[in-house]
């Protein structure tokens, strides 16, 4: 009977060491294997003792295990949409089914829709700005994330910069000033600005300052498009805004408060222009007019942040928030349940997974152009090789011998 025990011990050595040779020859096949996590193989003894003083081989037994939760080598990509985890969490992803997994293979590139998907066919999930989900939201509230965009796209003008220097030799006026809008007003110095309305049309707004008196102007702002036939005065359409402006008789600062004015820029949004940084000094007028907003454009790029934020960029420079990335968790990701496509499926023993922004509550921070490279060292797989064939070849010997004994003990019953 122990003849036949060590046999069987040998036969399990030599299966044992075949699971290690296959776990090595995976992990060397994928060692340049985006997101891939190396395989380990694990023995453990079974022993048949019957007393103190005897002994039955009984061989060994395997275990695999994946070493899911190490962090791989991060490597410079080309695209922005080439994505890696830094630290703790993995990309959620979904198969033609639906089902959603957990991976690190973060090589997304856009199918012929738009959607992002890796190298093995899996899309990357997220939450789109305009459904507002979030974390909280939970997988339910996760949709493909899509950088084909909406086509052209227009900027309305909502803020914008005015800084003037008005000349403080001027004389004072004598006559109606700009806001009256009538023909002959009178003023000291004009200025030009484009701005964008709804669909991106530009418009351009006149801006006249005239000096009331000491250290004091007033300043009108009309829609160029509504000017009388000669280019100025009477405009058809009152002026946008009137304010007036104080100036320091000291050093010529600004002392109006608050140094902004409100419009609303015609068949557009409401335009806030800051005025501080503005002087009255014995110079000559000058303006440095600046607004956002932008006539309509095509996405050219997408712009991924640290915290996830996918945005689309517009040629004309022009960004707008589209989806947020989101990374999922388990409890126990070391047991979570690898399949192909370098995917992890949630299990009773890894828990269910959890949601949450990059970059917060214990998750790692989202890099783009950066790939997670593979935790396979060849050094170790080409050492753990040679030592799994000698392992082979050794209980091959013993169940080779075994056989001759038994075979020698049968002729010897004869």
């Amino acid at each position: 009977m122990s003849l036949l025990t060590a046999l069987n011990a040998s036969v399990s050595g030599m299966n044992a060491q075949s699971v290690k040779l296959a776990t090595v020859s995976d992990n060397i096949a994928n060692a340049d294997t985006t997101g891939y996590k190396q395989a380990e193989t694990e023995f453990m003894s079974l022993l048949n003792q019957r007393g103190r003083w005897s002994y039955e081989a009984s061989g060994v037994t395997t275990r695999v295990r994946y070493d899911i939760s190490e962090q791989g080598a991060l490597q410079s990509a080309s695209s922005t949409t080439d994505l890696a985890v830094q630290g703790s969490g993995y990309f959620l992803v979904s198969d033609s089914s639906g089902a959603i997994f957990l991976t690190r293979a973060g090589d997304f590139q856009p199918d012929a829709k738009g959607n992002l998907v890796n190298s093995a066919g899996f899309t990357l999930m997220g939450y789109s700005a305009a459904s507002g989900a979030t974390g909280d939201s939970g997988l339910a509230a996760l949709e493909p994330v899509n950088v084909a965009g909406e086509g052209l796209k227009a900027v309305p003008s909502t803020t914008g910069t005015l800084k003037v220097n008005l000349n403080a030799s001027a004389t004072a006026i004598s006559g109606s000033p700009p806001s009256a809008n009538v023909a002959g007003s009178v003023y000291t110095s004009k200025t030009s600005m484009v701005t964008y309305d709804n669909l991106g049309a530009a418009k351009t707004l006149d801006v006249y300052y005239a000096k009331t008196g000491a250290n004091t102007w007033e300043m009108s702002v009309y829609d160029a498009s509504a000017a009388s036939s000669g280019g100025g005065f009477p405009y058809s359409s009152a002026a946008l805004s009137t304010q007036t402006l104080t100036f320091s008789a000291a050093d010529g600062s600004l002392t109006t408060t608050p140094a902004t004015t409100i419009l609303t820029v015609p068949g557009g949004q409401s335009l806030t222009l800051d005025l501080s940084g503005s002087t009255q000094l014995a110079t000559d007028f000058s303006a440095k007019p600046s607004t956002n907003g932008g006539a309509p454009s095509a996405i050219q790029s997408v712009a991924i942040g640290t915290n996830g934020a996918l945005s689309y960029v517009y040629a004309n420079g022009a960004q707008k928030v589209a989806y947020t990335i989101p990374l999922g968790t388990v409890t126990s990701p070391d047991n979570l349940t690898p399949l192909t496509g370098d995917v992890f499926a949630q299990n009773q023993y890894s828990g269910e997974i959890a949601v949450g922004e990059a970059g917060s509550n214990g998750f790692g921070s989202i890099q783009s152009q950066q790939l997670e490279a593979s935790t396979v060292d060849l050094a170790t797989q080409l050492t753990d090789m040679i030592v799994a064939q000698r392992a082979y070849e050794s209980n091959s010997k013993v169940f080779q011998t075994g056989s001759e004994l038994l075979q020698q003990l049968n002729n010897m019953l004869k």
